[in-house]
């Protein structure tokens, strides 16, 4: 991964966001829920959300530098709210890095 390019920076962001959000899901929300640990979704969830703010300005950073559509653009946010979405999203990101 090139991580001085756009595109690079935002595969990895993708990529991470991607795990916190199955963290979150996976794992934070059933200890809260059903072990009631809820300090878990607190930790979790605080680094998911700065994750996926770093990934909404890695989309639009990628928009502008690379001249995407707005339809192109959305899509790669929405992949964002979709579990697995980011690790697709990545993987089409590659071919085109």
């Amino acid at each position: 991964m090139v991580l001085t390019s756009p595109i690079g920076r935002l595969r990895l962001v993708g990529i991470l966001e991607g795990i916190s959000f199955l963290l979150l899901l996976g794992i934070a929300m059933p200890l809260k829920y059903a072990a009631g640990i809820p300090e878990a979704v607190s930790v979790v969830g605080a680094a998911h959300g700065a994750l996926f703010v770093l990934y909404a300005l890695a989309v639009v950073h990628v928009k502008f530098a690379h001249k995407w559509s707005i339809g192109r653009s959305l899509f790669a946010f929405l992949m964002s709210v979709i579990p697995f979405g980011p690790f697709i999203l990545e993987r089409q990101l590659k071919k085109e890095q």
